[in-house]
């Protein structure tokens, strides 16, 4: 499989979409706000969700165990249930469970904080409900992050903080909104919030043009952490829980706590207490 190519084809059929999506809201005499009607004709990220299922059946998956569409929700902790993008539920296992999302201009303030509570929020009430154990006493599941950011001037303007009180991390300071979601995917997996997270830059034209500002958080990782994910724990390969990790054998440093795809660690042992 072609990753990159079949990257290029998911994001530009995100835009054919939209464009669809509005084209029948004015032939139908109803447009809504802004650019809702661009995503209230649904589906846009649906070519990215079925590159996703695909990267996981060649991993070994079965077909029948990805979820795309229907049947996408998972109990939590602090709600009763979450509507996820994909998940993967194998033999009576909660395998994988993704979020896949988006966002263009121009409103880039208004929606960054809401995309940032919405990505910890929704990783913490999972692993918590994992902790109670509501999908039962399987291994940890992998918890991915895939973000789409419309590469225009908007998100690569510096941004003023507020700070009428405290200093804000400099990390932040005259950062724009793309360096912001850049720092947030790489921090959720810092923190072992996600497994891994993806972070990719279009343009919304007819031939789109796909950045991938961080190798860190690149598309080719994220399906190398994805198909690692697939691999049985007896093999070279596996997925290390981002809470509670109890030990491992070979590595104990902070490249063995970052990332979810561990080649030289053998086993590990999951406290679930």
């Amino acid at each position: 499989m072609d990753i990159e190519k079949r990257l290029r084809e998911a994001v530009q059929s995100y835009w054919d979409t939209r464009a669809k999506n509005k084209e029948k809201q004015i032939e139908g005499g109803k447009i809504d706000a802004g650019t809702r009607s661009e995503v209230t004709g649904g589906a846009q990220m649906g070519a990215m969700e079925v590159l996703v299922a695909d990267i996981l059946c060649d991993a070994g998956l079965k077909n029948l165990d990805v979820k795309t569409r229907t049947s996408l929700e998972l109990p939590g902790y602090y709600r009763a249930e979450k509507r996820w993008d994909l998940i993967v539920v194998s033999e009576g296992q909660l395998v994988t469970a993704m979020e896949v999302k988006s966002q263009v201009g121009p409103s880039f303030g208004n929606n960054f904080n809401n995309r940032s509570e919405e990505a910890i929020g929704s990783a913490t009430d999972i692993w918590v409900a994992y902790r109670e154990g509501r999908f039962g006493k399987s291994p940890a599941p992998f918890i991915g992050y895939f973000f789409l950011l419309e590469d225009c001037v908007g998100v690569r303007s510096p941004v003023r903080n507020k700070e009428p009180y405290f200093a804000v991390d400099p990390a932040f300071e005259k950062a724009s909104y793309s360096k912001r979601y850049e720092l947030l995917c790489r921090r959720l997996v810092l923190e072992r919030v996600y497994n891994s997270a993806c972070f990719v830059m279009a343009t919304n034209a007819k031939e789109t043009e796909i950045t991938q500002p961080a190798e860190d958080l690149s598309f080719r990782r994220f399906v190398a952490a994805l198909r690692g994910s697939c691999c049985d724990s007896s093999g070279d390969v596996i997925i290390l829980h981002p809470f509670r990790i109890d030990r491992w054998t070979s590595d104990n440093s902070d490249q063995g706590r970052i990332h979810s795809r561990v080649p030289w660690v053998k086993r590990a042992t999951y406290c679930m207490n």
